[in-house]
């Protein structure tokens, strides 16, 4: 699933919640039946029947798994699942989907985030992640959150500690403002020095003012290493 391509769609429209246990069976349910083949190949490594998923949502609802859900308009287009382990031995699993019309808008990240929020809120230290070893783009997603896959039998799994340092994902998306809020920094130095200049005659017309600030920008611009 190609959640981080550098041209995306529209944003997303939606929000991110986790499911009541009520919720769970419908919406879960009615989200993985809607995925396409390809997408069902994905999530479950295996091209697999209606009645399979069934069954599936149903299990989830009954045995504490976590559901953390995009909705859109009412309805759920994407689901990261949190399963509980099944024994002492066991790590608790993670599992996402999203559906092809929402996908390109961030929506993955958004769940996997939330995903470890839930996780680290429950005490878990590590988690596990089984995906499809043709699932490219789940393979990105999972790696931007520290995931380290191996591969075995058609399938890529692996771990994500929780216990280390912030996450690469997180980390980036913390500084982000403060990369915006230099940008606006930088450019209101330009623009105070340019009608200093204005006001002492070094410019005399607008033709001149307008070359000055373009050029003044544009080494700000680079200086500061962000693009608007």
């Amino acid at each position: 699933m190609a959640y981080e391509k550098a041209t995306r769609s529209k944003p997303a429209s939606g929000y991110v919640r986790t499911l009541t246990q009520q919720e769970e069976l419908p919406l879960l349910r009615d989200h993985l039946l809607r995925l396409d083949a390809k997408s069902r190949h994905d999530r479950f490594n295996g091209f697999l029947d209606e009645s399979f998923i069934e069954r599936y949502a149903a299990r989830c609802a009954d045995d504490g798994t976590v559901i953390i859900a995009y909705i859109e308009n009412g309805v759920v287009r994407g689901a990261a699942e949190l399963h509980p382990p099944e024994s002492a031995d066991w790590l608790p699993e993670i599992a996402f989907s999203v559906e092809a019309g929402v996908r390109r808008r961030g929506v993955g990240t958004s769940l996997f985030r939330r995903l470890i929020e839930e996780a680290r809120a429950k005490g878990y230290k590590t988690l596990r992640i089984t995906t499809g070893a043709e699932n490219h783009a789940m393979r990105a997603l999972a790696g931007k959150f520290g995931a380290h896959l191996t591969f075995r039998d058609g399938e890529a799994t692996g771990t994500i500690d929780l216990t280390g340092q912030p996450l690469a994902e997180l980390a980036k998306l913390a500084s982000a403002p403060f990369a915006g809020t230099r940008a606006v920094m930088n450019f209101s130095r330009v623009y105070r020095t340019l009608l200093s200049a204005i006001a002492s005659g070094v410019y005399r017309d607008a033709k001149d003012f307008i070359a000055g600030f373009r050029r003044g920008f544009r080494v700000t611009r680079r200086r500061s290493g962000y693009r608007l």
